[in-house]
């Protein structure tokens, strides 16, 4: 069966294809083909890679997001790196759809019913949830009727206990739906089951804390292999201090900038959603790369100190959100990084983990330091209580097994 899974953000695409047998792999497989394509206003930027190592890196002028998707999704078969003859030999198509509401948590095959909700609840995130159903429009164009499933990355917290997803307001916004959803739950989900492939252990038997640290940020605390709390919230917005986005704040913040200063809508959002974190402290960037390059290389001093500031309040609401999660699991067996920071930041690491010893929290320096980790690595120290992980994130291929089991399944009933 080949799989085709699409990935869309606000301002990327990425898609990839595996090829799946009778029974599913015990690791993720390489993809067949995986692009990924950037735009900056009317300029879009791709690039390709192949099984066989063929890679390709290309721009090119669009005039709409559309354009761009079709034209990466066109280089399946067409162009210097096909890995299909034609769209037919695509059995399948998966989604990630960031936001599923209060009725969809289990993959789902695509329909207009499925549709009209997502669109429904696109407000709660509105940078992933039009994209994500745009490009199921485009697949429709381009791959005709092949099914379509969507994958929701709230489904993992769906069975959070109700303490934790309703909100302390009136008890009538948790009626009109206004609750905690969490998000990141695909990754969520992956590294708690790796995890235990990694340590030989039983998942049911875990106590976990996954650290999903990228763009966008957040924690869960999983027991049982079941997510029992996380830091995001009705949107991706809640939670910890993200790449431009400033995590949780206090609401009279909101009322005062909407009183005083006429913050309404889209301005507002724009604020929360693409002018803080990392950006809006260090007013460099919001990649902590360059945050961190900002806090060693010959800067002003002014830059240098507004750099570690926000490398410094990351990491303390970081370690925060990792000590609240370990108290609503009373107790942790390992703490798991993935995700772009997470995997590749040896400082974020080090710096998370450095006052959590009084826990059993103890890694290997020089275990810490391997860059790039190739593969999942337990980076802790040998007489370590609690093991520390550093596992890839692997969205893509989550999706692209729950699209095979889906099919699977109905052809079983069938």
């Amino acid at each position: 069966m080949k799989v085709l899974v699409l990935n869309s953000g606000s301002s990327s695409q990425k898609s990839c294809v595996y090829e799946i047998g009778d029974a599913l792999p015990a690791d993720p497989p390489a993809c067949l083909w995986e692009g990924k394509v950037e735009w900056v206003d009317d300029q879009a930027g791709y690039a390709i890679k192949t099984s066989r190592g063929d890679t390709v890196k290309d721009a090119a002028a669009v005039t709409s997001r559309g354009e761009a998707i079709q034209r990466l999704l066109e280089g399946l078969w067409n162009g210097p790196t096909p890995a299909i003859s034609s769209p037919s030999a695509i059995d399948v198509v998966g989604h990630r759809v960031v936001h599923g509401g209060p009725h969809y948590f289990e993959p789902a095959m695509v329909t207009p019913e499925v549709k009209s909700e997502i669109q429904k609840v696109s407000a709660f995130a509105p940078l992933h949830n039009r994209a994500e159903l745009e490009g199921m429009e485009i697949v429709a164009k381009l791959l005709g009727p092949v099914p379509q499933v969507a994958v929701f990355d709230t489904g993992f917290h769906h069975q959070m206990p109700l303490a934790a997803t309703t909100y302390p307001g009136p008890y009538e916004w948790f009626e009109q739906g206004i609750r905690r959803y969490g998000f990141h739950g695909i990754n969520h989900q992956y590294c708690a089951q790796r995890a235990a492939q990694v340590l030989g252990e039983n998942l049911n038997s875990l106590k976990l804390v996954t650290c999903h640290l990228g763009n966008g940020c957040s924690l869960a605390a999983i027991r049982e292999g079941r997510s029992v709390d996380t830091t995001m919230g009705f949107t991706p917005l809640e939670g910890l201090m993200m790449g431009t986005r400033s995590g949780s704040v206090d609401p009279g913040i909101l009322t005062y900038l909407m009183r005083r200063q006429h913050f309404f809508d889209e301005k507002l959002d724009d604020v929360l959603n693409k002018k803080s974190g990392l950006l809006g402290i260090s007013g460099i960037s919001g990649d902590m790369r360059e945050v961190l390059a900002a806090t060693r290389n010959d800067h002003e001093p002014a830059t240098k100190a507004r750099a570690q500031l926000a490398f410094e309040m990351y990491i303390h609401r970081l370690r925060s959100g990792i000590g609240a999660m370990i108290a609503v699991l009373g107790g942790i067996d390992a703490l798991v990084f993935s995700a772009g920071v997470g995997e590749n930041s040896q400082e974020v690491r080090a710096a998370a983990c450095d006052n959590l010893g009084f826990l059993g929290v103890k890694i290997d320096y020089a275990k810490n330091a391997q860059s790039p980790m190739e593969e999942d690595t337990d980076i802790s120290a040998t007489d370590a209580a609690v093991r520390v992980l550093v596992i890839h994130a692997q969205e893509d291929w989550m999706i692209a097994r729950e699209c095979w089991s889906l099919l699977r399944k109905q052809s079983a009933i069938t």
